[in-house]
């Protein structure tokens, strides 16, 4: 009789499988060798300019005028606090009372 327990037949499986099938990848994963560069660019020589890719001015654009708009909705945005809410309720009851808002020493 054969023992088939738990750990002999996932050993025999395991066997079997000596290396991970890749079936899309065809074969080792491919990356570009690190270069020592910044963004692997290789600085330009002296007295020349570094030339801008076509993509850059508008990432730029993108970027920073995204965050401009941001900044100009987030402060312009509208109270909606509860503690706003509660002082305007509360100046207002005042004046129907006919009592100042305002507090005068």
């Amino acid at each position: 009789m054969h023992s088939t327990t738990p750990l002999r037949v996932l050993r025999v499986r395991t066997s079997k499988q000596v290396a991970p099938r890749r079936f899309a990848s065809h074969g080792a994963p491919h990356y570009n060798e690190p270069t020592g560069y910044l963004f692997a660019e290789k600085p330009p020589a002296p007295g020349q300019k570094r030339v801008k890719e076509d993509w850059e001015n508008i990432w730029y654009l993108g970027m920073f005028g995204t965050i401009g708009v941001a900044s100009l909705l987030l402060y312009y945005k509208p109270d909606t606090s509860i503690q706003g809410w509660a002082l305007k309720e509360a100046k207002a009851r005042m004046e129907a009372r006919g009592e100042k808002v305002q507090y005068e020493p």
